[in-house]
């Protein structure tokens, strides 16, 4: 396994059940806003208590070569 490198963090998260619908749209213009980027690697989390569910999308990325 080898090591990934990057050179920024774009981190998308939210409890809204409205926001976590619209988070893919949300993602998709970011990446179109910042073509230079390319996408490395990426991380899903999702937690929950009684009333909040919550779901962050991080994108590890570098400057396209």
């Amino acid at each position: 396994m080898g090591v990934i490198s990057f050179t920024g963090v774009k981190v998308f998260s939210t409890t809204l059940a409205r926001d976590r619908e619209n988070m893919g749209e949300n993602i998709t213009k970011w990446l179109k806003e910042n073509p230079n980027v390319e996408v490395v690697d990426r991380v899903v989390t999702q937690s929950s208590d009684k009333e909040f569910h919550c779901l962050t999308i991080t994108l590890f990325y570098r400057a396209k070569s």
